[in-house]
């Protein structure tokens, strides 16, 4: 379902905005001219999550619907001849899951003071901690422009429901700008990631560490695959469904210790499978003839995006081995510039992984709430940076090695 949104903005002079409860009211023709979302769009590097069919497939597998606390609050800009020249996927939420930028804090203390917090509104990629681009605009429209009267549309429609907040998370440095520009509050984190900086190879990379660190590696690894252990790398056709089954037994052991329900089920691997075989690698740990680990990763223009790791079996390292080494070393043989490891983790500062900051951006209409998170976010941010900065000097690059000084800024464009 669409309609028309009423308001108010001076973006909604030059362009209609609506709202879609779907994705099924995106065309694959038009959705693809939007910048980053297809693979044929080089110039803006294609990232997979805000693809059509990454998108599509969580909610027509009912991971991320109304029953599961994403009810699809999707936006549409469109030119005055109907033409699509703008989206931004935007959920309404009835909690805080699967977000991995935690406000739970604040839901509490906006609830302790006689507010609301829930429903909010949610711009971001369900269940998916990476980077990419959140308000999406069409390659032959200004990008400013387009930006600003998608971030018009968002707090329109905040103010329109009546919640309490809108939250825009693992944003780009051009979507962080106009956000910012809006009034956006804007909140950093940590994540750890792997830069390419020219390695030719595995070993060219390892040439780079300082001695105890390369020495601690290859110790690890060795030790690793030591019980008999034998490591596949599975893309395209290799995914197939019984390739499938043993990955999300894997998916349901880890997710089911880790949060009690996982968020993925059955139909979205297989239907992932069919629609981005090309974009998705599976590194799996196999002994005695079966595999008993395994961790998929998706494969962007520039970068590789490690996301769930499950076993069934729990061998020393094995995790460092199948999530960290082998997707540096596949990310150095395909000249893939960036290896995103998933949220959270100093323990992958020891592989190579850097930190880097990532950034959010909260409206809040109520002044008081505003002003209160507002001053801790000030606050939150030096902390940030502090920790960024104490970090960077503990990676494990010789002393004076240009991947030392921190890799590069998640605010990319």
């Amino acid at each position: 379902m669409t309609q028309n949104m009423n308001g108010a903005t001076k973006a909604e002079n030059e362009f209609t905005l609506r709202v879609t409860t779907d994705l099924a009211s995106f065309t694959d023709e038009e959705w693809n001219r939007l910048r980053g979302t297809s693979r044929a769009d080089a110039e803006n590097g294609y990232n997979p999550f805000i693809s059509l069919a990454f998108l599509k497939t969580l909610e027509e597998t009912g991971c991320a619907t109304r029953r599961t606390g994403w009810m699809a609050q999707h936006l549409r800009l469109e030119s005055s001849d109907g033409r699509l020249i703008g989206a931004v996927p935007c959920y309404l939420k009835s909690h805080s899951q699967g977000e991995y930028v935690f406000d739970y804090g604040w839901a509490d203390a906006f609830e302790r003071a006689g507010g609301t917090y829930y429903p909010k509104l949610q711009i971001s990629v369900p269940f998916t901690p990476v980077t990419g681009p959140r308000l999406l605009v069409d390659r032959a429209v200004d990008a400013a422009s387009g930006r600003a009267a998608l971030v018009a549309g968002v707090k329109a429609l905040t103010e329109r429901l009546g919640v309490s907040s809108a939250h825009v998370t693992f944003a780009v440095e051009g979507d962080v700008s106009a956000l910012e520009d809006a009034g956006f509050l804007l909140r950093t984190d940590q994540q750890f990631h792997f830069v390419n900086d020219g390695y030719s190879s595995y070993d060219d990379f390892l040439a780079s560490l300082a001695s105890r660190k390369r020495k601690a590696i290859k110790k690890e690894r060795r030790e690793a695959v030591a019980d008999g252990i034998t490591i596949d790398r599975l893309t395209g056709q290799q995914l197939t469904e019984r390739v499938w089954d043993d990955f999300f037994s894997f998916y349901m052991d880890t997710g089911g210790r880790k949060w009690g329900r996982p968020y993925l089920n059955r139909k979205f691997f297989s239907l992932i499978g069919e629609r981005m075989a090309d974009d998705i690698l599976l590194v799996m740990a196999k002994r005695n003839g079966r595999y008993i680990a395994g961790a998929i990763n998706f494969i962007g223009s520039d970068r590789l995006f490690g996301r769930n790791w499950g076993c069934i079996e729990d061998h020393p390292f094995l995790h460092f081995e199948v999530c960290y080494h082998q997707a540096i070393e596949f990310a150095i043989e395909r000249g893939l510039k960036i290896v995103e490891a998933g949220a959270q983790g100093q323990h992958k500062l020891a592989r190579g992984y850097m930190p880097v900051t990532t950034t959010s951006a909260h409206y809040i209409p109520h002044s008081g709430f505003r002003n209160a998170v507002a001053d801790y976010l000030q606050r939150e941010r030096r902390d940030v940076a502090l920790t960024g900065e104490i970090l960077g000097q503990h990676g494990p690059f010789r002393r004076g090695d240009v991947s030392i000084n921190g890799p590069e800024s998640s605010k990319t464009d």
